[in-house]
């Protein structure tokens, strides 16, 4: 068995646009949090990419959901995430895999980041059984349409939801 070097970090990066966060990504970052001494939550802030919230927002949203994690870490970047792994230091890429139909793509990314950057290996972690349907699309096609997703989310993109599609409180039910 080799061991780590004394000073060494064992970091992960868990990158997306988290547009917004959701209970799922938030299970992985508990997840990877046992598995690695640091996790970083990588926001992308990719300006050809159409979001609902600002980077600022999605910071915000995400470092209230982190909060009890103590070795995460919210941060924003730019450009290539194998860039991103060579600056930080990174000996993983977190990413989630909820169907088989994700690890197509998915394969494809870790293929490429290894190719950019070999420091880093892409694990792929599974979610809890409860959040295996959830995605930030369907998060945010449901709070337009005033459905419970109280559960799905964390408190805060709960209310930032509702701030931007309203509480639904005119609505029929």
């Amino acid at each position: 068995m080799v061991s780590k070097p004394r000073n060494s970090v064992r970091r992960a990066v868990y990158p997306g646009s988290f547009d917004p966060i959701t209970n799922g990504h938030l299970d992985l970052v508990k997840r990877a949090s046992h598995l690695f001494d640091e996790v970083l939550v990588a926001i992308a802030d990719n300006s050809s990419k159409s979001v609902l919230f600002t980077h600022e927002e999605r910071c915000e949203m995400a470092e209230a959901a982190v909060e009890s994690v103590p070795n995460a870490r919210v941060i924003v970047f730019r450009g290539l995430l194998a860039d991103l792994v060579e600056r930080e230091h990174c000996c993983a890429i977190i990413r989630g895999l909820r169907a088989v139909s994700d690890f197509e793509y998915e394969f494809q990314l870790a293929l490429m980041n290894r190719k950019m950057s070999r420091q880093a290996e892409t694990v792929f972690l599974m979610p809890s059984l409860r959040y295996v349907y959830l995605s930030s699309n369907l998060i945010k096609e449901v709070a337009r349409h005033h459905g419970q997703i109280d559960d799905l989310v964390p408190a805060l993109v709960l209310e930032k939801l509702r701030t931007k599609f309203g509480d639904g409180s005119s609505t029929i039910k």
